[in-house]
């Protein structure tokens, strides 16, 4: 039986992951409206709480400044790769020329960047709540505490990368950590989730072999992060690409890709391929309103549109509100196939006993 208290935290840890997604489709935003550097300085925005709107409200010297403050940052982000033995990393940061650059003020890009970092205190916030909460399983279920805790501390590795992010004027690596970053915030949210509510159940048991299941959803999960990554590469190629035609000539930056997008590409019949096998093995195997029945039937919902989104990247332009989408939908299908895991994972094959 489930008390009063534990259906709170399991609302409010419900909730947080809501709000993770959110997160990650105003980054999806920033990242289609070319928004990332509205704002070039962190944690605030042109030093300001609340940013200007026009740009006589800006310093005169606004450009030399924040160029500055970047270079600054980047040279002790640059020793501390060092210190991890990172050496040619760093040497990539200290001679990259693009981020001496100044940005140019337009104040559309500034306050959707501003959006997406209120909307990241937000999930702090709703972290911190959760984690708070999770202090009534501090006898039952240390772990739902203990990852909840964890949980805040990689949001606050996370808010510092976006600082770094900004400083080394998205350069393309440290991006693609900040991506995977969101998944394992994601992923340690789904967790403690779906404990909370599996902790007073006992383990699932079908007439049917489930071990199948089990480990080609973890390899389906692997590939699904895979294709997250190649996607991440190939916006970052695109950004490059639009920064070096002055964000013209739209309709030609896929071409200029290479091959990270083919690849990209192909590997997406694998997803599509791993995915409705998942589906078929799940309907073999459960029935009438099973969670894992209801969870596939959700993953080829967001696998379709997913798709479509890809297509409408490919073969129109790239659309900012398709790009946007594409990013929310992958974390969403890497999030239900987690889910999923975590549900096929408490699920056991009936044996019958013998005397």
């Amino acid at each position: 039986m489930i008390s009063k208290s534990e259906n709170g935290f399991i609302r409010l840890n419900f909730i947080t992951i809501v709000v993770t997604l959110l997160v990650i489709l105003a980054g999806g935003i920033v990242r289609s409206t070319g928004s990332g550097m509205g704002c070039p300085d962190w944690p605030k925005c042109f030093d300001q709480y609340i940013p200007p709107t026009d740009v006589s409200q800006l310093p005169a010297n606004y450009k030399a400044k924040y160029v500055a403050q970047r270079l600054a940052k980047n040279e002790k982000f640059a020793k501390y790769l060092e210190s991890m033995g990172k050496v040619e990393l760093a040497g990539k940061i200290r001679r990259d020329q693009s981020i001496t650059i100044p940005e140019e003020f337009n104040a559309a890009k500034t306050w959707t960047e501003y959006v997406n970092r209120l909307a990241g205190v937000l999930l702090g916030l709703f972290l911190l709540s959760t984690a708070a909460y999770a202090f009534i399983y501090r006898k039952t279920a240390k772990r739902i505490l203990v990852l909840s805790i964890i949980n805040i501390f990689v949001v606050g590795y996370q808010g510092w990368l976006g600082s770094i992010v900004v400083s080394t004027n998205l350069t393309q690596w440290v991006v693609t950590v900040h991506m995977l970053l969101a998944l394992v915030i994601l992923a340690i949210s789904i967790y403690t989730y779906n404990y909370a509510k599996q902790l007073h159940k006992q383990r699932t048991v079908i007439m049917y072999r489930i071990a199948w299941l089990k480990g080609f959803l973890a390899f389906t999960i692997i590939v699904s992060i895979l294709q997250i990554v190649m996607g991440t590469e190939v916006r970052e190629s695109i950004d490059s690409i639009a920064k070096s035609l002055q964000f013209s000539a739209r309709n030609t930056w896929i071409t200029k890709v290479g091959s990270v997008f083919s690849y990209h590409r192909d590997f997406a019949i694998l997803v599509a391929i791993c995915n409705f096998i998942v589906y078929k093995m799940v309907t073999d195997r459960f029935s009438g309103k099973a969670l894992p029945l209801m969870a596939a039937n959700y993953i080829i919902v967001i696998l379709i549109v997913q798709i479509a989104s890809g297509f409408l990247l490919a073969y129109l332009a790239l659309p900012p509100y398709a790009q946007a989408v594409h990013i929310l939908f992958s974390t969403m299908l890497f999030s239900l196939q987690y889910y999923l895991y975590l549900l096929v994972y408490r699920t056991d094959t009936y044996t019958p006993k013998t005397n």
